[in-house]
């Protein structure tokens, strides 16, 4: 396993077969402004990279977010293990590039820790194949009706750049629901980081020229994600975000891909989900009842790991993770 340059990276990333945005070297770089330093590693011509992120007495976390390592790959499990405790890891987070019931190994030994992800475990995903007729087919009558209604009661959805409409966005709606958001130099990093490629699009549904919802969504290859969106209070009965989902959709087609990854619902059973999301608004239960009715498949991810170098060190955070949340 070798430490690899961005050149070497270029030249090998292309040949992962369907990689997760959040192991694009672009995504590192991102985190790296924001208390991560990434580490690019290569293992018989596959890349990967470790976030690592530091502690007090030079002790730190590595992080592996969705790769797809085989669990069964002892040599290189071996080999990170081995970088990871050169780093003074206390311990290592994977989270693998699949999805339950997904054709991947489920054969792992007593050194993986099954632990609590930092991305969602389940999510909406949407089929992108087929046209724009066959999508709305695949929504609920609801969805495909607010769709229509926005396109009737003049909303617009423009492409831009203007990081400070959407920020604003997004503290209208923290302010709303109640929920923390990224400061603008994360939302303008990770803009200008993926736009030159064109792995991104922010995306703003006006009516006449007032701002009413907005949304950033990543792709590569054929996969898309819908990571950040926000909306304000005004002019809501004219349904913007219904249509800013529908553009992006058409956005991320527009490039070749074939999935719209609505990126985290409640980690429920589908039943539970189905039973509950008229009679519940707290946590995730909200966009759920908005995401659901886009007509995409309920996916939980395939578990998440933990590999521990420090044991004493490890319980200790996990005790401070349950007192104030993963990091991220």
């Amino acid at each position: 396993m070798n430490l690899i340059n961005k050149k070497t990276w270029d030249e090998i990333f292309p040949n992962v077969e369907n990689p997760h945005i959040l192991q694009t070297f672009e995504w590192g770089e991102l985190k790296s402004e924001f208390g991560w330093k990434p580490y690019r590693l290569e293992h018989d011509g596959f890349v990967f990279q470790i976030l690592m992120r530091a502690l007090p007495l030079g002790f730190k976390i590595g992080y592996i977010p969705k790769s797809k390592i085989n669990l069964e790959n002892k040599e290189l499990w071996n080999s990170i293990d081995k970088f990871c405790i050169s780093q003074n890891a206390i311990f290592l987070k994977y989270e693998q590039d699949s999805f339950v019931n997904e054709n991947v190994s489920s054969s792992v030994d007593k050194k993986f820790i099954v632990s609590k992800p930092i991305q969602p475990k389940s999510t909406i995903e949407i089929d992108l194949q087929g046209s724009e007729s066959d999508w709305l087919e695949r929504m609920k009558q609801k969805t495909r009706y607010n769709i229509k209604l926005a396109i009737k009661k003049g909303i617009r959805i423009e492409k831009t750049d203007d990081i400070s409409i959407f920020h604003q966005l997004m503290l209208d709606t923290s302010k709303r629901d109640n929920f923390g958001v990224h400061s603008k130099k994360y939302y303008q990093l990770a803009f200008d980081l993926f736009n030159p490629s064109k792995k991104v699009v922010l995306l703003i549904a006006k009516f006449e020229q007032t701002p009413l919802a907005g949304l950033m969504v990543f792709r590569i290859g054929d996969r898309s994600w819908y990571f950040y969106g926000a909306s304000n209070n005004l002019e809501r009965n004219r349904m913007p975000t219904y249509l800013l989902q529908f553009e992006a959709m058409k956005w991320a087609k527009s490039f070749g891909c074939k999935s719209y990854d609505l990126w985290g619902i409640p980690d429920d059973n589908e039943d539970i989900l189905e039973r509950d999301f008229n009679i519940r608004s707290d946590g995730l239960w909200g966009v759920y009842r908005f995401k659901r009715g886009f007509g995409g498949v309920i996916k939980r991810a395939s578990p998440a790991y933990d590999r521990v170098y420090n044991p004493v060190l490890y319980k200790m955070i996990n005790i401070f993770q349950k007192l104030r949340g993963n990091f991220s």
